[in-house]
């Protein structure tokens, strides 16, 4: 399943409906509109399976949260290319399928993925 955080902007939210990539967003198919509180998410997406959540919200971006649950994408991207990186991150080789996302914690730039992996120390860089 595919979440998308509350601060992905609605424009983006729905050139991703147009391209037909199916989701649920944060405070309307998923959860309460005030889960502002990282907390609150990561508590949300421990119980869910096989999830990956995608936020532009840099804090999000630690080895610690890698979890065995889920996958964490953080978007550090162009606002108005928001929808554009996420489908890209969904049809990478290396991300196509939830079974290569999972327990991994990735920040996606214009120029590379960065990202921490379960049981990894360090940090993992890829080109686009």
């Amino acid at each position: 399943m595919i979440i998308l955080d509350h601060n992905i902007p609605e424009d983006q939210v729905e050139q991703l409906r147009r391209w037909r990539v199916h989701f649920r967003q944060i405070g309307f198919e998923v959860g309460r509109p005030e889960w502002d509180d990282q907390q609150e998410i990561l508590r949300y997406l421990h119980t869910a399976k096989q999830v990956t959540f995608f936020t532009r919200d840099l804090g999000f971006f630690r080895r610690w949260l890698c979890h065995s649950n889920y996958c964490l994408v953080v978007l550090s991207v162009p606002v108005l290319k928001t929808a554009l990186y996420i489908r890209g991150l969904l049809r990478h080789p290396a991300f196509k399928t939830r079974a290569k996302r999972q327990g991994k914690v990735l920040r996606v730039s214009a120029d590379k993925i960065a990202f921490w992996q379960a049981g990894q120390e360090r940090l993992i860089r890829l080109r686009w």
